[in-house]
């Protein structure tokens, strides 16, 4: 079985280096062969494109914008009303992941509209959804490019967020009905929602685009406490044949580096060539 490949999520790794490029090379001299950003928009994509490929790496994941994060939006597909803003922010993004040849976008739900009430809207903003997805399908196909959905716990991280579990997601992905729409697994989300992540992971792989980690409930480094085994897990994904990259999406409890120990580990284990750097 082939090993995991690994992707440094570069909106959560190094904080102490200012600017995505610096995190770039940063990540490549820590032996990772690709990263991710949630929103490199503020960059422009051929300084980020230049690093990465200064640095041997690619890019491998991007999201959609937020929307106007003063008034609380954090993702715009669900949200009613929005579908103008959502379309615009889809074109920024795929201008971006060509630039940068990037393969997948994660195409942001958004959350519950303030005041409302989530079982009301519901029907509503799927509704929403299922439209956007459908235009976001067509213009990725073009440009051979695929759209994630992840679900975002409400219990901890965004009680407000729309998309909150991989039951949930997969009903609407069926809906749609577009292969170049997949889901994103981030395992710390999933074990907050719904647990049952060995039957989970089982049923859902299959229609999996990326996976991001975490340790629950703190959001660490996978080998700080908490609730997740993850060398049990990294198994299962192996054994059940993951092929995409897995996101290390953690708060870092001190210096990211030296908190990479347990990747240095898998890689040691799996004769990764950093192994012994």
């Amino acid at each position: 079985m082939a090993p995991l490949r690994f992707s440094a999520n570069l909106s959560w790794l190094f904080p102490e280096l200012p600017g995505l490029p610096a995190r770039v090379r940063a990540a490549g001299s820590s032996g990772f062969e690709a990263v991710e950003v949630a929103w490199p928009y503020a960059e422009p994509p051929e300084a980020l494109a230049r690093a990465a490929r200064q640095a041997g790496l690619r890019l491998v994941l991007i999201n959609t914008p937020p929307g106007d994060q003063e008034k609380g939006e954090m993702g715009l597909g669900a949200v009613p009303g929005r579908q103008a803003a959502f379309r615009e922010g889809l074109e920024q993004a795929v201008r971006y992941a060509k630039a940068l040849g990037c393969p997948r976008i994660h195409l942001m739900a958004g959350r519950v509209p303030r005041g409302a009430d989530r079982i009301a809207v519901k029907a509503e903003m799927e509704a929403v959804f299922l439209e956007n997805l459908r235009h976001a399908a067509g213009v990725l196909a073009q440009e051979d490019l695929v759209g994630l959905l992840e679900p975002i716990n409400t219990r901890i991280t965004d009680p407000q967020y729309f998309l909150d579990t991989p039951q949930q997601a997969a009903a609407i992905l069926q809906k749609v009905g577009r292969p170049n729409l997949q889901l994103q697994m981030d395992i710390f989300h999933w074990q907050i929602m719904d647990g049952n992540l060995t039957g989970n992971i089982r049923e859902f792989l299959p229609i999996v685009g990326h996976v991001q980690v975490a340790q629950v409930p703190g959001r660490g480094e996978p080998s700080s406490p908490g609730e997740l085994n993850f060398p049990y897990l990294f198994q299962l994904l192996e054994d059940e044949g993951y092929k995409g990259f897995v996101g290390c999406e953690y708060q870092p409890r001190g210096d990211t580096v030296e908190g990479l120990s347990w990747l240095r580990s898998y890689w040691d284990r799996r004769g990764h060539p950093e192994a012994g750097q």
